[in-house]
């Protein structure tokens, strides 16, 4: 006699699993190790959500909500004494799309002339694209200082700041690839000039820091700042350099300008936009984005040629890192190209 033993089929299987699944979820239910489990289960996701929110309190708190980025962008130029060059400038970027106005930075001992003024004002007109009504504004400043690149402007209508010197152009289209950049990532710095720090190993003895120039970037593939002679960032920004930031950086900032008199003396020792970028590093954590991008100099030889220069540099972010009790810095290797207009990115 032979006996066959009936083997189960798929569904049976299937439902036999989920029985047994049923009868451990009722037992977990009804059960006090089911209770514990969701207690564990909740209290995890609470303790998750105030990780979360308290981590961005503490990193955000200087930079409080604002309306919807605006459609546009505020030019801010800083000049001295190179009427001629401010004059390419202001005509050249009045006629970029999304410029909403353009603010001069006057901290000469004269007021600008009427002739000045009414001649940029008819150039602006003249070049900004049709429908475009761009201002032009004078922020006069009664004290020569470079901290007055970066001081308050009350009532601007865009979010978004595009600091530039006055003897540096680039194409409106790099400036408005650079502002879309910037929309996506708003409280960083995204500028066209990228430079590096990096740890002095030569002094074992004490943290110091060296500064390095275009060539430390081009060489290492990686950078930590992007100067604000070309740069956008947010307009609370100015508040915070103005109003929170250590006064002490401020006044260093102010001490260690020398006189513009001469090329030598000309930003021989800016540390104004090392001081900007420490602050916005240390309220981010996140390093700033480099935007490719061709720049034409439309000035003399920039400082950066100029014997002394590293050092100077190097002693500011000295300074400044000890001020903050650390380094904000943070490095990055990443570059926002344009694929539209580029063939190997």
């Amino acid at each position: 006699m032979v006996m066959r033993m009936a083997s189960a089929s798929p569904s049976s299987f299937i439902f036999g699993r989920r029985a047994s699944f049923r009868r451990l979820r009722q037992l977990l239910v009804g059960s006090a190790a089911g209770r514990i489990v969701r207690l564990l289960l909740c209290c995890s996701l609470l303790l998750s959500l105030l990780l979360i929110s308290g981590g961005c309190r503490c990193r955000f708190s200087h930079l409080q909500p604002s309306p919807p980025l605006g459609e546009g962008y505020t030019v801010m130029i800083n000049t001295w004494k190179r009427n001629d060059l401010l004059k390419q400038s202001v005509v050249h970027y009045a006629s970029c799309v999304g410029v909403d106005s353009i603010h001069v930075v006057w901290s000469e001992p004269d007021p600008p002339a009427d002739s000045l003024r009414d001649g940029l004002i008819q150039a602006v007109r003249s070049k900004s694209k049709l429908g475009q009504d761009v201002d032009i504004i004078f922020d006069i400043n009664q004290e020569d200082s470079l901290n007055n690149r970066f001081k308050e402007i009350k009532d601007l209508r865009t979010d978004a700041i595009f600091s530039i010197d006055d003897d540096v152009l680039f194409p409106c289209a790099s400036v408005e690839f650079a502002f879309s950049v910037w929309r996506s990532a708003p409280t960083t710095m995204v500028g066209f000039v990228p430079r590096m720090h990096w740890l002095d190993k030569s002094r074992s003895s004490t943290e110091q820091y060296k500064y390095g120039g275009w060539w430390s970037v081009w060489w290492t593939g990686t950078y930590s700042m992007v100067l604000s002679k070309a740069a956008f960032l947010h307009k609370q920004y100015l508040d915070l350099y103005t109003n929170h930031m250590p006064v002490f950086v401020r006044d260093y900032v102010a001490k260690n300008s020398l006189s513009y008199i001469g090329l030598w003396h000309l930003y021989c020792r800016n540390c104004e936009d090392i001081a900007m970028s420490l602050l916005v590093a240390n309220v981010t954590g996140a390093p700033p984005i480099w935007v490719k991008g061709r720049i034409f100099e439309i000035g003399s030889t920039g400082i950066s040629s100029l014997g002394g220069h590293s050092a100077q540099r190097s002693q500011c972010l000295n300074v400044f890192a000890a001020i903050y009790g650390r380094m904000p810095l943070v490095a990055t290797s990443m570059k926002a190209i344009d694929s539209r207009t580029s063939w190997f990115w």
